[in-house]
């Protein structure tokens, strides 16, 4: 018999491997100061465009107040236990009615984490007789909830209306055959790596010759999307045929936490099935205070989402006009694609943070292909116009000695020693 622990060491997986070399430098790098479009990266300042702080609100000063009053009024215990059995407040029940009001929803439960919340409800809302259909592009967080679904599942090419309905008609095909189940579609309003847009309202269309409900994934659309900032759905023009709607405040709120809006009655029936709500501590009272603040900011702030906009259009229209190619974004995401190995992208990481003071999140292989290499680019309101005119010739810089082959090296240098 195998020793457990054996089998771990002898692999630590395709990003594992590298951990010696990486941490702290490519792999839990330590960004510090306030949180702002620049902060201190070992000893230096940095452009930082890797925080979904969209509108900015991680440090702004009606926040750091409201977050420091709630924290001195209430502690970071208050209230004890499980909503259920002792931790729920009417501020717990005050922000989920606002939210299900802004959504356009009946009713919305509170998550205490998005990636844990998600994965809880697919679990609580789908039995072994249900068929999710969902799309290639779906997160991590819904990839972890499918699996723990023990019927079966199909999965669309991403973005592909033709496809989703190919798989519906397989899903219903297999309803009908055990005579028992529905169907859940899965779709993201914002794809969190590409930046464009689920066709929404192209599923949703489905709904005339399929009968299926329809459960949205809008992380990134949440706040950044729509002329109220309610999301996908509503710039999409078809908030009423998503079923259940499902954002965090991780994102444009830069709090913690997530919600879920849909029909009372389902959302009652979440509430009283979601394991990982149940069994888990209710939301601190200042993470509930600070959250309706930062809701009430981005409903009455527009300027916060007209700033945002401004700066993701002059970066990405900037980047294309030096000619990098940034995909088929619609929303402030904004990758860069280009072609390199794995070493190549390590060294020029390096080179971007030490030489031109620009923090990027890179994604390479095992993640995508081998050959290629994404960054991506997150545009906040705190960005100025000196961080983007800086970046653009930090790129167009660095791009080219991508080209002329300057970062070809043997092997990931060791920073980790260099902490």
């Amino acid at each position: 018999m195998a020793d457990i622990f054996d089998q771990l060491v002898k692999n630590y997986g395709p990003i594992g491997q590298h951990r010696e070399r990486a941490h702290g430098y490519f792999a839990f790098p330590k960004l510090e100061g306030p949180i702002s479009s620049r902060m201190m990266f070992r000893g230096k300042e940095v452009i930082v465009w890797s925080l979904n702080n969209y509108l900015g609100l991680a440090n702004h000063p009606e926040i750091r107040k409201i977050d420091a009053q709630a924290s001195e009024e209430w502690g970071l215990a208050y209230p004890m236990g499980a909503r259920m059995m002792s931790g729920n407040t009417n501020y717990h029940e005050q922000l989920e009615e606002e939210l299900a009001a802004f959504e356009h929803k009946e009713d919305a439960i509170l998550l205490n984490y998005g990636y844990q919340g998600i994965m809880s409800a697919i679990d609580a809302i789908c039995n072994r007789h249900d068929v999710i259909v969902y799309d290639a592009e779906c997160h991590a967080c819904i990839i972890d909830g499918l699996r723990m679904h023990p019927g079966q599942r199909f999965v669309f090419k991403h973005n592909d209306t033709a496809d989703c309905e190919k798989q519906l008609e397989r899903a219903t095909a297999l309803i009908e055959k055990q005579k028992a189940g529905g169907i859940l579609v899965i779709s993201e309003g914002v794809f969190g790596m590409a930046g464009d847009q689920g066709k929404l309202k192209e599923i949703i269309a489905l709904k005339e010759k399929y009968s299926f409900r329809f459960l949205v994934d809008d992380a990134h659309g949440f706040g950044t999307l729509g002329k109220t900032g309610a999301g996908a759905g509503e710039e999409q023009g078809c908030q009423d045929g998503i079923d259940l709607y499902f954002s965090t405040f991780a994102k444009s709120m830069a709090s913690i936490g997530a919600f879920m809006a849909g029909p009372r009655i389902i959302i009652d029936y979440i509430r009283y099935n979601i394991r990982s709500q149940i069994f888990a501590k209710s939301l601190p009272m200042p993470i509930v205070l600070g959250n309706l603040k930062r809701l009430h900011m981005l409903q009455t702030m527009p300027e916060l989402k007209d700033k945002l906009w401004q700066n993701a259009l002059k970066l990405q229209q900037g980047l294309k006009e030096k000619g990098f190619d940034i995909g088929a974004t619609n929303t402030p995401v904004t990758p860069v694609y280009m072609k390199g190995g794995v070493e190549e992208a390590t060294a020029m990481v390096m080179d971007l943070r030490e030489n031109y003071g620009v923090f990027a999140s890179i994604v390479v292989y095992p993640v995508i292909p081998k050959g290629h290499i994404i960054y991506r680019l997150i545009p906040s309101a705190a960005h100025t116009d000196e961080d983007i005119q800086q970046t653009l010739k930090a790129f167009s810089d660095t791009k080219a000695k991508l080209d002329a082959g300057a970062y070809k090296v043997d092997a990931i240098p060791d920073m980790a020693e260099k902490n």
